[in-house]
């Protein structure tokens, strides 16, 4: 049996991974973990997910629990996974990390981390858009340099990054494909007199509105046609499923550092989409 521990366990990111660990064989919820201060600590993890009493109390302190679970799912914020991560490489803990927004030196930091534990670190854990991640990538090679190409995501009011990391590795999916510098291409919204449109570059154009899940859609606009390819995603279910993949994938793993295409197995047969 394997334990998970998850993090942001009073969010609806979290009561959702705790519902769906639940109901799925072969793993079971071994601690949950809040940030102090919020009314929550102390209480079951299982009645707050409205899956029945757990005997898992929330905790404010990761260190408390770490002897309790195999793997870490955190979908927080930035600075409370940095710190997590921090811990779990101290204890020699496995993690999924969907946490978005880590800037390059965090990022380096999980690699460095990661070569003592395994770590599956996306930006999106739904399966349905690591399928879209891989038809972005065919699109890419089929149209080469004949389209301009623009990225539109729309999510709910509360989420404090853009633009997504989602849409963002789509953008650095796409520009990989087209052999373009993705650091030097990508435009985040315009205003103002901003001359012609190159057609090299890629266009970000981010919406925070009402409770949207989530929504991605990548424009390849040429002449007299365009394609889109649109991925929406309806509840925070499809997110969690594929947190779960992911935490009894990373069981066979070591150490390293991973992505949702390593645990579809996407990575093994790059050809056989194309």
């Amino acid at each position: 049996m394997t334990k998970i521990a998850v993090t942001g366990a009073a969010g609806k990111m979290g009561r959702t991974l705790i519902q769906t660990i639940s109901e799925t064989e072969g793993l079971e919820i071994a601690a949950a973990i809040e940030q102090p201060g919020l009314s929550v600590i102390g209480a079951d993890a299982g009645e707050l997910a409205g899956v029945g009493n757990l005997n898992i109390p929330i905790t404010d302190q990761l260190a408390s629990v770490v002897e309790e679970f195999d793997v870490l799912i955190d979908f927080t914020i930035a600075t409370a996974t940095v710190e997590n991560m921090e811990t779990c490489g101290r204890y020699g803990r496995k993690m999924i990390i969907g946490t978005t927004g880590l800037s390059e030196d965090e990022k380096n930091r999980l690699a460095e981390l990661a070569s003592n534990i395994a770590v599956v670190f996306a930006s999106n854990f739904s399966v349905g858009v690591n399928a879209t991640f891989r038809l972005l990538e065919v699109a890419a090679r089929i149209f080469g340099d004949t389209v301009d190409i623009e990225i539109i995501e729309t999510h709910h009011r509360h989420k404090v990054d853009a633009p997504s990391g989602t849409a963002l590795t789509m953008g650095e999916i796409v520009a990989n494909s087209l052999g373009r510098d993705f650091k030097d291409i990508a435009v985040y919204g315009r205003k103002g007199n901003t001359g012609e449109r190159k057609r090299e570059t890629i266009g970000f154009h981010s919406l925070r509105t009402g409770d949207v899940v989530g929504e991605h859609t990548v424009v390849f606009a040429g002449t007299g046609e365009r394609v889109e390819i649109t991925h929406r995603a309806h509840s925070r279910v499809n997110f969690a499923e594929g947190a779960v993949r992911a935490a009894s994938w990373i069981m066979g793993q070591e150490k390293g550092l991973f992505d949702m295409q390593d645990v579809l197995g996407l990575k093994a047969r790059p050809e056989s989409l194309s």
